[in-house]
């Protein structure tokens, strides 16, 4: 068993357990805790120009999420931050010099106590695996921008768990996406937590502008710590727009004169509508607009352009 990714692949690879397969063959077993339970933290990231994008803040919060689980991953983060860009360095090269991967790395606690006598063997599940953007889900959605509903499935309370583990227990994320798209059949959901704030709609936190305060994030203590928001605090301070955490209920978001979508992988998009109704004009804005132009030259790619450019690939 090796560390050292494998030099010819026909298929793109994946790590799982300490060796390095054809990604068909990566699969959890059906004795896994995380299978089982649904006991696994995550962190996906995503690539620009073949390299990991702020790979050093999701180890860090892979590692915190770790911590809270009270599992050892059997290895150092940095060790799988390398595996997670030598895996990229392979698998890009099976695809267009221009596109970019998406990359999960996962973390379990290994075979459920219960099946330990089948399971074969002990210790922690440890993965990572890759897959081309899929751009077709979003692309069009810079210029149109995402339709939100806020949905009667609560985020999950902290006392069940904090809201700064990143996991993939995300149940309240289906069931609140599937009521979205019974009222409007292309919109996620925004979810609240128990007390009635705004919390994060699914797999994405959110962002209101005003034009008298600039971008407000929900309160820190309420949301996933997200990669994507810090950027975009970072970028709003380099072009003067004020960034605040405050609690927030949904009127604030039908007020606003802009919305924001921030996630890994489109990076951000505008919410255009909620409830069926317009935000502000009801299409994306200048804030946006300038936060997109931003991060594109942060990462030397035009972010809309290379998903358009992909998104039939």
């Amino acid at each position: 068993m090796t560390r050292q990714p494998p030099t010819t692949n026909p298929e793109p690879i994946a790590y799982l357990n300490n060796r390095w397969i054809p990604l068909s063959q990566a699969a959890v077993s059906i004795f896994d805790t995380g299978f089982v339970q649904g006991v696994t933290v995550a962190e996906q990231l995503r690539t620009f120009g073949g390299k990991l994008f702020r790979l050093e803040m999701h180890l860090a919060r892979l590692a915190r999420s770790l911590e809270i689980i009270g599992v050892d991953a059997g290895l150092p983060l940095a060790e799988i931050g390398e595996i997670a860009e030598r895996l990229v360095e392979q698998n890009r090269k099976l695809i267009d010099p221009e596109d970019d991967l998406n990359v999960t790395m996962f973390v379990t606690p290994g075979p459920y106590s219960g099946y330990l006598r089948v399971a074969g063997r002990s210790g922690p599940t440890v993965g990572v695996h890759s897959q081309p953007l899929p751009f077709g889900q979003w692309a069009e959605k810079y210029r149109t921008g995402e339709s939100l509903v806020v949905s009667d499935v609560m985020q999950v309370p902290t006392r069940c768990w904090p809201a700064e583990l990143k996991c993939r227990s995300r149940m309240h994320y289906y069931l609140a996406d599937r009521q979205a798209r019974q009222c409007e059949p292309a919109a996620r959901a925004l979810l609240l937590d128990e007390q009635g704030f705004v919390a994060e709609a699914s797999t994405a936190n959110v962002l209101v502008y005003y034009r008298d305060q600039g971008l407000i994030s929900p309160a820190k203590d309420r949301i996933l710590p997200g990669v994507t928001v810090a950027v975009i605090e970072e970028l709003a301070g380099q072009l003067g727009i004020p960034f605040a955490n405050r609690d927030l209920i949904a009127p604030d978001f039908a007020n606003a004169a802009e919305a924001l979508l921030c996630s890994t992988s489109p990076c951000l998009l505008s919410i255009t509508r909620l409830n069926g109704q317009p935000i502000g004009e009801g299409r994306p804005g200048p804030i946006s607009r300038q936060l997109r132009e931003a991060w594109s030259q942060m990462v030397g790619c035009d972010i809309e352009l290379q998903a358009q450019r992909f998104a039939v690939r």
